[in-house]
């Protein structure tokens, strides 16, 4: 489908949508940084950028305002975050559409994004009144020990395009309760939406009245911005999300001068079909998790790994799936997959399906669409494609809508073939059968951060930590005790007696 073909509006209502939200004009209309929008790629705006020395100020200003902050008591913290959620309510339509402009996901998933936000908000208010340590058994007579939870510092948080602002806010909402200070480098794709949600943290903090100055920034620039963030001595925690490429180079640096790190990368994701498992709960998950945001999630499916007693019935209604699917605009209703988010990623797309073909890959869809009405923006229909077995192009991620699906005979082969890959986030399994699940969920199943029993692999919910193993870096966002990496803790021991017995029986009489 394709039933919006003029593209002069666009630029004009994300000016308008800024202008709603309150962002200062002169941030996107006279800056070094051409942002494009995927509908139809043209430029919509021109940011301002920030140089090192902004950045060096933001980060001293972080620093200084994480030492007020850090004595603010956690429930007064979580009112900020609160009245912070009170304002993504309120522009919830607004900042969704932006989404979809600059981000091009379909309008549900782009007010799916900010309702997450929404989420994590009310999950770090609550949070507020919970950060709790342990009273620990003593072998000591007249004393106690216990652990505390104290602020951790200033955090660095960089995002990518393709959630440009809800993994922002799983880490933000969660840092500004644990009493920690903000530096935020949103992706140069996505510059807008980081401008817009600033601006509503921005109203948060002027009904606050109490906040320090410069307790949370923004820091819009290319990628030296983000090594000069990962480098200074004064950001304790680094929150990177993007490619593993990313990780590896960001890791290290962290390491070195022994800073925490949150990676949250690449994903290879599966899904294994069991005999027993329900056909239409699967089709209709398979095809959300593999199509939906066009590919471009962490999460999104990119194997398929069926039982050969159930493959062909489930590969006949999946193929039907892939070519009746709604590609289009993201801004119409019945859309259910948008662009791409530029050339490169159909580039990267259109080499992996020909290095598919290449060694006998069976194909459905992934050819381009509406080149000629809009040469400047990628879409693609979603690719299904057969393989005979695993292969050097299915082990390795394509950001892209493409689905391999390959047979299994026994489920200790299909565990064994959802796991040989370098990515560990997330997987699903299909099957009415108890032990399939239990295994599947066991030390031997699944070794992902991520592991679901008919749904797909994508959709994570805020209260659960999110993050995977391997190659997809180790960290864990939002939910579950993810609080304690934003955080220090401290043993206590206190001696109330009058004596002072060693631990381990150790005298030591001077």
């Amino acid at each position: 489908m394709e039933s919006r073909t003029k593209s002069s509006d666009i630029a004009a209502r994300a000016e308008e949508l800024m202008f709603r939200i309150t962002v200062p004009s002169a941030l996107f209309h006279d800056g070094k940084l051409n942002t494009r929008t995927p509908i139809t790629g043209e430029v919509i705006a021109r940011v301002k950028t920030q140089d090192s020395d902004a950045l060096d100020v933001a980060i001293g200003e972080a620093h200084a305002a994480f030492r007020e902050w850090r004595n603010i008591p956690a429930p007064r913290r979580g009112e900020l975050v609160r009245l912070f959620g009170e304002e993504l309510r309120a522009a919830k339509n607004e900042l969704a559409e932006l989404i979809t402009i600059e981000a091009g996901k379909i309008v549900s998933e782009a007010r799916g994004e900010v309702q997450e936000m929404i989420d994590i908000c009310d999950y770090a208010v609550g949070l507020s009144r919970q950060l709790f340590g342990l009273t620990i058994a003593t072998e000591r007579p007249g004393h106690r020990m216990m652990e505390t939870w104290h602020p951790l510092g200033v955090v660095g948080i960089i995002t990518s395009f393709n959630f440009p602002v809800a993994v922002w806010a799983w880490n933000a909402a969660v840092a500004l309760v644990c009493g920690d200070a903000l530096v935020w480098k949103p992706s140069e794709k996505t510059p807008l939406t980081a401008l817009a949600t600033h601006a509503l943290f921005e109203r948060a903090l002027a009904r606050f009245g109490e906040a320090p100055k410069g307790l949370s920034a923004l820091v819009i620039g290319g990628r030296e911005l983000g090594e000069k963030l990962v480098d200074d001595h004064r950001v304790a925690l680094v929150s990177a999300t993007g490619s593993t490429a990313m990780g590896r180079a960001v890791g290290p640096r962290l390491a070195q001068r022994f800073a925490r790190s949150i990676l949250e990368l690449g994903g290879n994701n599966a899904a294994i079909v069991c005999p027993s498992a329900p056909l239409d709960l699967s089709v209709r998950a398979i095809a959300f998790a593999a199509m939906g945001t066009a590919g471009q999630r962490c999460t999104t499916l990119r194997r398929l790994i069926v039982h050969e007693s159930v493959y062909d019935q489930l590969i006949g209604r999946l193929s039907l799936a892939y070519a009746s699917a709604p590609v289009g605009d993201p801004r119409e209703g019945k859309t259910l997959i948008g662009p791409l988010i530029d050339g490169d990623s159909y580039r990267a797309m259109r080499h992996a399906l020909d290095e598919a073909a290449s060694i006998g890959g069976k194909i459905y869809g992934g050819q381009r669409l509406f080149a000629r009405e809009r040469p400047d923006a990628y879409y693609a229909r979603p690719a299904l494609v057969e393989l005979a077995e695993p292969s050097p192009v299915s082990r390795r991620e394509t950001f892209a809508p493409i689905l391999y699906a390959m047979k299994y005979h026994d489920l200790g082969e299909a565990l064994h073939m959802q796991n040989d890959v370098s990515h560990g986030l997330a997987s699903s399994i299909f099957t009415t059968d108890l032990r399939e699940a239990e295994r599947f969920l066991s030390a031997e199943g699944s070794d992902c951060g991520i592991a679901n029993v008919n749904i797909g692999p994508s959709g994570a919910e805020i209260g659960g930590a999110f993050g995977g193993e391997k190659e997809t870096g180790g960290g864990r966002e939002a939910g579950s005790d993810s609080w304690k990496a934003y955080m220090r803790r401290a043993t206590n021991t206190i001696n109330y007696s009058s004596a002072l017995p060693l631990a381990q029986g150790v005298v030591f009489d001077v």
